[in-house]
């Protein structure tokens, strides 16, 4: 039986030179390799007269060499190549550039298949710079061709050999689902399909197997998401908070009103804590929406009630906003807000650790310092975990354990269509703010080319000129990151550039995920406070700190990020009075980055945004991996394959209903699947 374990360097065509940019993607064993798969497909299997085609059309031709490839110097290094092939219906000239090995490959009066974009001019025909194969020699033609996700230090058709040889070691692969739901589900078999996906024979070979794969996926997470959320199903007695302790005490003394949708929310909060189960609740809100404010109110009601609440945030200068928050909303109620969070000194932290125990501190806001086990609390009846896409399922359970089964409020700002949350969140009820207070001002947000950066630049100079400040976002840290696109530029180098040329009078400052945290959480509290113009940065500044002076956000090769992530980018700006912009700078002119641009400028509606994000981009890193934890999706898109999603659901529900532990003979092999697919990440969140 095959090894799926072995090492990817024993592949023929790997070897160790290969195996460090495999890696890179992720692929480390013969498993990964098989299981790495195509983003795409190019049909070169359809074959065209020459007459026949199109000026513009990628087609493959079958046609007689009628001469000799001749060559052209165009100075030392410089070729161009031509040649003449005819298929009795029409000639066509054929032009690579510097490639004069041409030559020696291809003989006058041989038939070739050709692959490549033919120029019509003048009833002229052209196709340039094309892959080909002699007749019986089909590696390049003449077939469905996968395209992969690569890095620039891999060919693609390099690639295309190395699954090859990796797929010629599997022809034996072990079954992975019960036989009866093969048989039940009509389904390819799993050997022939993991074959058929990276080579189809047809598409509707292809269709079959990708139907298999997306199968196996999506049963994979169900039953697994259905199995870590067991517990939480078992009747467990609550807290039950004082019904005479009313939010609307807060509410009715705020400077200011809140939403028709927060108090949407805190009435569905209040009715879960005044009942005697504990609530799990997740609370979703755009960027701004103002979930702190439901926190704080939400933790009022507890502390009232005679017990403690802990608000978990994922950086210590967020963590410090909140803790500034409750004590200037809470504090005149004679409610103590407790910090703690790294970088305390031993004796802050003896002192606020003994306050904690005592139940002197009501409500303790932190990172995660709150979870070491020094850290007790008297009576903790409210666990509040803000961004939860950061904390994992292991860390959630280890807060809550430090009570009696507390009631948990998850928030998160990243927007999650509510039929995707469902099937996330299974366990969790739903909250969503789904309107922004009347003061949060809309950003214009503009999508532009690099050709217009001067005019970029001109435009940072005038909002800083005007007293504001600016966010400038790359997608890298380093130079040496920048591996697969000469286009991209990184953190450091950009700072570096604004610092010696076009900002050299401006205060510029680079922050990214590499600094260490307390370094980080300087700078950004400098920004804050105004002593910085520009901050050049990478995605860290994306969770929820408030800069109300900075006004203008300028994102760099916006067509790397997700939508959803830009969404999250823009809403750092826009926090104050005045009137902010989000700058969108991207290169390439597809389809695909127009219409995430269009999305963008067109809505400011979080929700929107992410739809059209599951839709263009699939789920596979819809949620980023390193953030969200779920098993990754190599294959599965929760967009266009809800239908099959939804007959799964049902399937895992069956399932688990009879079998709830996958501990029968017949489900073992489902067992195995799922353990392998939840416990390859430490960390589970949902």
């Amino acid at each position: 039986m095959t090894d799926l374990k072995k090492d990817v360097k024993y592949v023929k065509g790997v070897g160790p030179s290969r195996v460090k940019s495999l890696n890179k993607l992720g692929i480390y064993t013969l498993g990964d390799l098989v299981t790495y798969f195509p983003r795409d497909y190019e049909d070169r299997s359809q074959i065209k007269k020459i007459a026949e085609v199109q000026d513009g059309e990628k087609v493959t031709i079958e046609a007689r060499a009628i001469a000799s490839v001749s060559t052209r110097m165009l100075g030392r290094y410089k070729s161009i190549e031509k040649l003449m092939v005819t298929d009795e219906s029409d000639n066509c000239t054929i032009t690579w550039f510097n490639q004069t090995y041409i030559s020696k490959q291809i003989k006058r009066g041989n038939t070739y298949r050709f692959f490549g974009k033919v120029n019509v001019k003048m009833g002229l025909k052209e196709m340039m710079s094309p892959v080909f194969d002699e007749i019986g020699k089909s590696n390049n033609t003449g077939k469905i061709i996968p395209a992969y996700p690569l890095i620039y230090e891999i060919k693609p058709s390099t690639m295309r050999r190395i699954i090859q040889n990796g797929l010629e070691l599997v022809n034996d692969i072990n079954e992975i689902i019960p036989d009866y739901l093969v048989k039940k589900y009509n389904l390819m078999d799993y050997n022939k399909a993991i074959h058929q996906i990276h080579f189809p024979d047809n598409f509707t070979e292809f269709k079959k197997a990708r139907r298999r794969l997306v199968f196996d996926e999506l049963l994979a997470m169900q039953l697994g998401l259905l199995k870590l959320k067991g517990e939480n199903r078992k009747e467990v007695k609550g807290i039950k908070y004082d019904i005479d302790v009313s939010m609307s005490d807060v509410i009715n003394d705020l400077p200011f009103k809140l939403t028709k949708a927060q108090l949407r929310v805190l009435e569905e909060i209040n009715e879960d804590m005044e009942s005697d189960k504990p609530m799990n609740r997740l609370l979703q809100g755009d960027v701004g929406s103002g979930k702190t404010i439901v926190a704080l109110i939400s933790a009022y009601k507890a502390v009232k009630s005679g017990y403690q609440a802990v608000i978990m945030a994922p950086t210590m200068i967020l963590a410090n906003q909140h803790l500034e928050n409750c004590i200037r909303t809470l504090g005149k109620y004679g409610i103590k807000c407790e910090g703690l969070v790294g970088g305390m000194t031993a004796k802050q932290k003896r002192l606020a650790l003994e306050r904690i125990e005592s139940g002197e501190a009501d409500i303790i806001i932190g990172t995660h310092a709150i979870l070491e086990e020094n850290v007790v609390f008297k009576k903790l009846g409210l666990v509040v975990t803000d961004e939860q896409h950061r904390f994992g399922v292991k860390q959630r359970s280890t807060i809550v354990g430090k009570g009696e089964n507390p009631d948990v409020l998850v928030m998160s700002a990243t927007p999650i269509p509510r039929t995707l949350a469902l099937i996330l969140y299974g366990d969790l009820d739903i909250s969503i703010i789904d309107e922004l207070p009347p003061n949060r001002k809309k950003i214009e947000t503009v999508a532009v080319s690099k050709k217009m950066e001067s005019r970029v630049n001109n435009f940072i100079k005038e909002q800083i000129d005007a007293g504001r400040q600016a966010y400038v976002v790359c997608p890298l840290v380093e130079e040496t990151e920048n591996l697969d696109n000469a286009n991209l530029i990184s953190a450091t180098d950009l700072a570096k550039k604004y610092k010696d040329g076009e900002f050299k009078n401006y205060k510029v400052e680079c922050l990214h995920g590499k600094m260490r945290p307390k370094e980080k959480d300087e700078i950004m509290q400098r920004f804050k406070e105004g002593q910085i113009d520009i901050l050049v940065s990478t995605t860290v500044i994306e969770v929820g700190v408030d800069v109300p002076n900075a006004s203008l956000m300028v994102i760099e090769n916006a067509e790397r990020f997700g939508l959803a992530q830009l969404h999250q980018l823009r809403g750092r700006v826009g926090r104050g009075e005045y009137k902010s912009y989000c700058v969108l700078k991207y290169t390439g002119n597809s389809q695909n980055t127009r219409e995430r641009m269009e999305t963008m400028v067109k809505t400011d509606n979080g929700m929107i945004v992410a739809e059209k994000d599951l839709e263009l981009r699939g789920s596979g890193d819809f949620f980023g991996t390193a953030q969200h934890g779920l098993p990754e999706f190599k294959i599965a898109n929760l967009f266009t394959d809800v239908e099959q999603l939804k007959e799964v659901q049902a399937l895992a529900l069956e399932i688990t209903d009879k079998d709830p532990d996958l501990s029968t003979s017949e489900n073992s092999r489902l067992n195995k699947l799922v353990k392998e697919k939840f416990t390859a990440k430490e960390e589970i969140t949902i």
